[in-house]
This record gives C-alpha cells, sequence and structure tokens, in this order.
C-alpha cells in the first residue's frame, strides 16, 4: 500500500512545527510537494497556480534550472566560508546587483534576509548622521526582528515594540486619503506636507532616516502617486536625513523594472534587498550602499555582522538569477504581461463584482481591494476573505491575502495564458462568494 505523503506532511506539520503570524490550533495548510515556473503541485500530483509567488518572492519562478544548478555547483566546489574571507563567488553576486543600481553606489552589505536588511540599514543611518530617530509609515511592513518590526506600521508592531527612536506617519494611499483628497496630485501634495510638519515637529536634528517601501507591498501595493517618492527625497535633503527605500518586495522585476523606484525618479541613499533577488532559493539580504555613507566606514569599524553574511550558496543563486533574468527578458516580461494581461483582466473583472472597490498595480504586482459596499468603501470582514481564500484554493490557485484584499502576484516568469486561467479563477470565486451574500 502507497503512503500518503500529503497526509503525512499535514500530520508532521501539525504536531511539530509552529507556524509565523498565526493562532497555532486550527491550522489547515496547503501542501506543496514540488513546483515548476508558475505552478506548484502536491504528492498526488495536483496542480496549482502560484498567484502568491510564495511570500511574492519566487520572481524567476519555481525550480528554475539554471539558478538549481548553480546551487548545485556551487556546493560541490564550496558549500560555505566565513564572512571574513575574499570569495569569488560573493564578489559577483555583488558586482552583478550593482550593476542594475544607479550610479553612486559601489558596496553591498550582505544580509540572511530583508528583516535584518533593515536593521543594518537603520544602523548605518544612525552612525552615519549620529541622530536616533528613524519615521516610517503606518502602512508598511519592514520585517520581524527589533527595530524592523518597529518600523513596521501595521498591527504586527503592536506587541513588539522593544526598539527604541521610531516615529510613524500617513503615506499617501488616495482611496483611502487621510488628507481629503480628490486627485493624485493632491494627495502628493498633502502627504508631502504632513511629512514635512511630521519632521519640523519631531526635530529635524534628531532624524537618522526615512524609511519607506518604494511601493508598500503588504499594506496593499500602493503606487506612489506623481511627485511624492521625489518630494520625500527633497525633504531628506533639506534635513540631512538618510532616505532608505525598502525593495525586499519590490525589487529585482516585480513591478516590471530591477527596483521599483527606477520608475519614480528618485535615488535614495540606502536601497535594502533580499527575496527577489535570487527567488529565495537560498535565504540572503543586504543593503546597497551610496558611496557618501559607505565612506564612512572607511577609518571606522562598521559594528555589525553575520556569520552567513555572502554565503556562497546564496551568492551563487544571485548571479545564476540575474543572468537568467538577463538573458530571458523576464524582467520586460513581468512590466509587458502586467500591461496586457494582468490589468486589463482584473479591471474587466472590477466591472462585474461589486465586491471590487479598487484594482491598482503594474508588472506582477497587484491587488484587488475589496469592499462591501462601493460607495462608503466599507471594507469586507475576515470571514469575506477567508471563503474567498477556500474557493480560490478549491479552484487550483495558491492566494495572497492580506486584510481586505486579494494581492495577485505571481512569478516574473508568468504566461499570458496562465493569467487567463487565473482571472477565471478569480471570476468563479467572486462569483460564489457574492452569490452566498455577506
Amino acid at each position: 500500500m502507497t503512503e500518503d505523503l500529503d497526509a503525512l506532511a499535514k500530520q508532521l506539520d501539525r504536531e511539530h512545527v509552529f507556524h509565523s503570524w498565526s493562532a497555532q490550533a486550527g491550522l489547515d495548510l496547503p501542501v506543496i510537494a514540488g513546483g515548476s515556473g508558475t505552478v506548484v503541485w502536491d504528492h498526488a500530483g495536483r496542480r496549482m497556480l502560484d498567484f502568491s509567488s510564495q511570500l511574492v518572492n519566487v520572481n524567476i519562478g519555481h525550480q528554475h534550472p539554471a539558478v538549481v544548478a548553480a546551487i548545485r555547483a556551487q556546493a560541490e566546489e564550496l558549500a560555505t566560508i566565513g564572512p571574513a574571507t575574499a570569495n569569488l563567488v560573493r564578489g559577483r553576486a555583488a558586482q552583478r546587483i550593482l550593476d542594475k543600481a544607479p550610479d553612486g553606489f559601489a558596496k553591498v552589505f550582505f544580509t540572511n534576509g530583508g528583516a535584518d536588511a533593515i536593521e543594518n540599514a537603520i544602523r548605518m543611518a544612525r552612525l552615519h548622521t549620529g541622530r536616533d530617530t528613524v519615521l516610517s509609515t503606518y502602512r508598511s511592513y519592514h520585517g520581524n526582528t527589533g527595530a524592523a518590526i518597529v518600523a513596521t506600521g501595521d498591527w504586527r508592531r503592536m506587541p513588539n515594540q522593544y526598539a527604541r527612536g521610531h516615529v510613524h506617519f500617513f503615506g499617501p494611499y488616495l482611496y483611502r486619503s487621510e488628507f481629503w483628497a480628490t486627485t493624485p496630485e493632491e494627495e502628493s501634495e498633502r502627504a508631502l506636507h504632513h511629512l514635512e510638519r511630521v519632521i519640523q515637529s519631531e526635530g529635524p536634528s534628531t532624524i537618522a532616516a526615512l524609511l519607506l517601501e518604494s511601493i508598500p507591498g503588504t499594506a496593499g501595493i500602493l503606487l506612489p502617486p506623481p511627485g511624492y517618492l521625489a518630494g520625500v527625497r527633497a525633504l531628506a535633503d533639506e534635513y540631512g536625513i538618510v532616505l532608505i527605500l525598502d525593495e525586499v518586495m519590490a525589487g529585482f522585476g516585480r513591478t516590471g523594472r530591477w527596483f521599483a523606484f527606477q520608475g519614480y525618479d528618485v535615488v535614495p541613499d540606502l536601497i535594502t534587498f533580499a527575496k527577489g533577488v535570487n527567488s529565495g532559493y537560498v535565504p540572503v539580504g543586504g543593503v546597497i550602499i551610496s558611496d557618501a555613507i559607505s565612506a564612512t566606514f572607511d577609518d571606522r569599524v562598521f559594528p555589525g555582522g553575520l556569520t552567513y553574511s555572502g554565503h556562497p550558496l546564496a551568492a551563487a543563486s544571485i548571479v545564476a538569477s540575474i543572468d537568467a533574468m538577463e538573458s530571458e527578458g523576464i524582467v520586460d516580461n513581468a512590466r509587458r504581461v502586467g500591461e496586457d494581461a494582468i490589468g486589463p483582466g482584473l479591471r474587466e473583472l472590477a466591472t462585474r463584482h461589486p465586491l471590487i472597490g479598487e484594482v491598482r498595480g503594474e508588472g506582477v504586482f497587484w491587488a484587488l481591494e475589496l469592499v462591501s459596499d462601493r460607495g462608503t468603501r466599507e471594507p469586507v470582514g475576515a470571514d469575506v476573505i477567508g471563503r474567498l481564500k477556500k474557493e480560490l484554493t478549491a479552484r487550483g490557485l495558491v492566494p495572497f491575502a492580506a486584510d481586505n484584499r486579494i494581492h495577485v502576484v505571481p512569478p516574473c516568469v508568468v504566461t499570458d495564458g496562465e493569467v487567463q486561467e487565473a482571472i477565471a479563477i478569480y471570476d468563479e470565486a467572486l462569483t460564489s462568494v457574492e452569490d452566498d451574500g455577506p
């Protein structure tokens, strides 16, 4: 008799694995045993479209053969090495990343993931400026370590506020404007005025950094209105504040550009990156450091480091990922499929489903904001999102849900045909939930 490996996986998971951001009792998680490109499957061979990219990170798709081969080859040559060494593949990984960054950046500090990239960017900004306070938005997520979680704006910050020197402000979000704005231009102007007043009220001489996601991801895929990021850059310059742009989720092809900020007329002082750089095949993150901040530590010790900084398996996966994304036109595909397939498909869904209040996004980075009433924009409740997730999963799609939203975030290699298949699944699931009523 053949063993039911899916049942065994669920049993072992429930008995022994403690899951993040969850109450542990009652979890019933899907089993994923394998994958290729945009598709994953369980041990029984049930196929699902992965329109979550797991945690919005499998940009190059599952099991890309060039990346898998690079990791295998590096493991056979040198599986690990300490950070206090020079290593060729580490240097090549940094070089590949810097080739995509703006002029004025020549160094990369490697970390284990996005949260500790944020931690070290904050540390660099504080040491560079001699100041303490970090400003970040309420609608944000920056990671689950000490300073990163307190820089986060959403509910996950509240049980974890042990780090010092953090102040939050409201960023732009026209659909739910905090500023009574009616146009993108008004939202941008008023949000910048609000930010400047926060800077002035906190005391510019106390503020080390402004920390922003170039495009807030988990908070709702909130595209900056015209002039906003450039205006933030101007305020940072005026008050001598370091601008950190968090590209952990939005970077490396997700928006149809190598970095999301490249579409918004802004250059930061520090750039954090992580999972998208190698699709999370090996844990890695880092900080891309401007020449001015790097020079601060030419003759001064930087008091930070990690055992696995620049791990050779991670470095090899970065080199292979960036090379494959270039040679196969994967970033261009993300841009094109967003313009030609995802955007039009989701906007057409919105014409037929009253649950959809707003569609927004670019590249392979989209959100459906769901409301119980389009007039009042009242968000749907958790029960509606739970039902919708169940309907999507039952129809063969791995969803990404956050608050009252479904995020449509497939790998950058997604095809037009796979988008059409997914749009049909979203359509059926929305119809089922709407037919059931609130």
